[in-house]
């Protein structure tokens, strides 16, 4: 099966993935760190606020802010607005802060990850994926964290195959612990909660739990919107899994924390930039090295072929379909088309 990739080499810290057919972790045996040529990145502006796809506006995922009663929130109102890619407005950056592009909003474990990165960084909330990747390609981020891999639920391919469409360079990794914590609003008791909303992925995580409970589950798209929506709409009966932090942005109770199946839940994070990122020599570097190869006999074999010749461990592969070579559909005779 065509594979289709894009090259994106070189950083630092300790781990990674990319999309494609990805080599992530190559390094030689003795350890000594490999030189590798980056393709260019992109410019634009810079800017403020949540990133929000200018298709995506009036999807109505999110629930309006202003509407939040003071009690349950806390400064509700002074975070930021959701921001469409379209709006060019450039804003003074006078280099003081990083600023780092999620997908989520403020209280999700996306931003947790990018706080983890850069402490004192100013995140950037994005309405998707795709969008963390505009961020920094039109300067509104310097850079973008976004998931790659978790410990429970494996890859995120959605991700791999966005690092095709886009020319950003990975030069950096965040391994975190995902603590997940049951939330619901003051005063409300975990006998109570009739249904509990979050991420899928959260809700799957924390089954043991949430079956003991009893409680009906609703997915949504980030952990800290449920909390969020918890909190502005006054829900009672409902509960959301979310961060410990999202509990203090938004105002909830945690009833109960480290919910999750399994207590090691780690996800790690690639920390993408417009430019590449030049490997030193006084510590090792992990690189991740995705392209395509065309159909044939053994173009697989022949690729492993010049890292195995070289001595060069793989950390691991990762395939994609190529969009643009459906697969081929082959009969008994081995005859078939596209």
């Amino acid at each position: 099966m065509a594979l289709e990739c894009v090259a994106v080499l070189g950083w630092g810290d300790s781990g990674s993935r990319a999309s494609g057919l990805v080599f992530n972790g190559v390094r030689n045996s003795n350890r000594t760190p490999r030189k590798c040529v980056c393709r260019g990145g992109f410019s634009g502006l810079s800017g403020d606020s949540v990133i929000k796809s200018a298709d995506n506006q009036n999807t109505g995922k999110s629930s309006n802010v202003n509407d939040v009663p003071g009690k349950l929130c806390k400064d509700l109102i002074s975070l930021p607005k959701p921001l469409t890619v379209a709006d060019f407005t450039v804003t003074p950056n006078d280099g003081t802060k990083v600023r780092i592009s999620f997908k989520g909003l403020p209280g999700s474990f996306s931003e947790d990850a990018a706080l983890k990165a850069y402490p004192k960084c100013e995140t950037v909330p994005c309405d998707e994926f795709e969008d963390t990747f505009k961020a920094v390609e039109l300067w509104l981020a310097d850079k973008a964290v976004l998931p790659i891999e978790n410990s429970s639920s494996g890859s995120i391919h959605r991700n791999y195959d966005l690092l095709l469409r886009h020319r950003l360079h990975i030069v950096g990794e965040v391994q975190l612990a995902a603590n997940f914590c049951l939330l619901a609003l003051p005063g409300i008791k975990a006998d109570q909660l009739k249904r509990v909303l979050s991420h899928p992925q959260a809700l799957a995580s924390s089954d043991i739990v949430l079956t003991q409970l009893g409680v009906a589950r609703e997915n949504v798209d980030d952990t800290a919107s449920a909390a969020q929506y918890v909190a502005s709409n006054g829900l009672r009966d409902a509960g959301a899994v979310a961060s410990a932090r999202a509990a203090e942005i938004y105002g909830l109770n945690i009833l109960a924390d480290r919910i999750q199946d399994e207590p090691d839940n780690i996800t790690r994070f690639l920390v993408l930039a417009r430019d590449p990122i030049i490997p030193r020599t006084d510590k090792l570097f992990k690189t991740s090295i995705v392209f395509t190869l065309d159909e044939g006999p053994g173009v697989l074999f022949k690729a492993l072929a010049v890292f195995a010749l070289r001595e060069i461990n793989l950390t691991k592969i990762e395939s994609r379909p190529q969009r643009k070579r459906p697969l081929r559909v082959v009969d008994d005779s081995n005859n078939g088309t596209a």
